[in-house]
């Protein structure tokens, strides 16, 4: 019993520290005047929404690689069927303010589609496309994860047919047959839900429901980590065959949490894409799915907290390195996960323990005076 209210402490601490990190951005966007060093501009605030999805997106990635040794290289796919299913959406809200003044996309308008697609009508419903975000990951996900797992292929052949699976993907969108905006994507959002996109008002509103999403989803991986349920998934990552052989069905346990990562993989694709303004078949594809897995490496896997410095850390520095020195973002990419791998294999959290532990040792050190 004290363990587990330990655990339900240790959960309310995190949650109070990345929902007061969250106020202070709001606030220091609001409160602060306009000529302030505090003042956040409006892009600025805008990035910080951004990275927040991403932290979500590495969550889902901390609890299937992380606590389940699952490593899978096409996350990148799960975070693009919720960004399409919401930028589907975005596009039948324009109607006829496009360029054309038609009832189609602008990109069908190019390609001479006559009708708008069959799979494209339910997604003029809000309520819908937001099913849809959490449905169209998890029923991928659920599939292609019962005919792998039932399989048994786990480790680097997991990694390689996922790998795969994500370049498949990445081809089959970028092919205008598709009428999902081809090598373009999907771009050029209006409003969503009526409210003008290039409003700030607009903006912040996406800034504190991606807050709010970013500590939900906190919780609940916090929960299942905590829970018996987690215990049963760090016993696969560090020995899968004891678990079969103590009566645990492996597969159904990896299969629920590939789910649950692909549901909140789509989630973040869905609060990305109106804040950004576009998604690309190059956002989904095997590099993004790769960097994605250096964020959560670099961060701390088996952390969570970690995963989000991660994804937060590694994106703002490329946004500054690509701005200032963008011929040396990919080396510097390649050298820090290369650099984790080898040095701190439980990245920024093994770095801030090892400081932690480098001053307690020397207060420990030092004399006591007796007077």
């Amino acid at each position: 019993m004290c363990k587990n209210k330990t655990g339900i402490g240790d959960t309310l601490k995190w949650v109070i520290f990345l929902s007061a990190f969250w106020i202070i951005l709001l606030l220091m966007n609001t409160v602060p005047p306009k000529d302030s060093f505090f003042h956040l501009t409006d892009f600025n605030l805008n990035t910080a929404g951004k990275y927040m999805a991403y932290a979500i997106l590495a969550l889902g990635i901390d609890l299937l690689w992380g606590y389940t040794g699952i490593l899978s290289l096409g996350q990148g796919i799960f975070f693009g069927l919720g960004a399409y299913c919401m930028g589907m959406y975005l596009m039948l809200s324009i109607g006829g303010e496009g360029a054309y003044q038609s009832d189609l996309p602008d990109f069908m308008v190019w390609n001479q589609v006559q009708e708008l697609p069959f799979f494209w009508k339910p997604f003029e419903s809000f309520a819908f496309s937001m099913l849809g975000i959490v449905l169209v990951p998890a029923l991928c996900a659920f599939v292609f994860g019962f005919l792998t797992f039932r399989s048994r292929i786990k480790g680097v052949y997991f990694s390689i047919i996922t790998q795969a699976l994500a370049l498949t993907v990445w081809l089959l969108f970028n092919q205008n047959s598709m009428n999902l905006g081809g090598t373009n994507g999907l771009t050029d959002f209006k409003s969503i839900l009526n409210f003008p996109l290039s409003d700030i008002s607009t903006q912040r509103m996406l800034f504190v429901v991606t807050g709010i999403c970013l500590v939900l989803a906190f919780i609940l991986c916090r929960y299942i980590t905590q829970s018996r349920l987690g215990k049963v998934l760090i016993a696969i990552r560090d020995n899968e065959g004891r678990i079969r052989f103590s009566g645990y069905s492996a597969s159904q346990y990896k299969l629920f949490v590939f789910v649950i990562s692909a549901v909140l993989a789509g989630i973040a694709g869905a609060l990305y894409v109106p804040q950004v303004g576009i998604i690309t078949p190059g956002q989904i594809g095997v590099l993004p799915s790769i960097e994605m897995i250096v964020w959560v490496a670099v961060g701390g896997r088996g952390t969570l907290i970690g995963a989000i410095l991660g994804a937060i850390g590694v994106n703002w520095a490329r946004s500054f390195l690509t701005s200032n020195y963008p011929d040396l973002w990919l080396y510097f990419l390649g050298a820090l996960f290369v650099g984790v791998v080898l040095y701190f294999p439980k990245g920024m959290w093994e770095v801030s323990g090892r400081i932690k532990n480098l001053f307690s040792r020397r207060a420990k050190k030092q004399p006591v005076i007796v007077n």
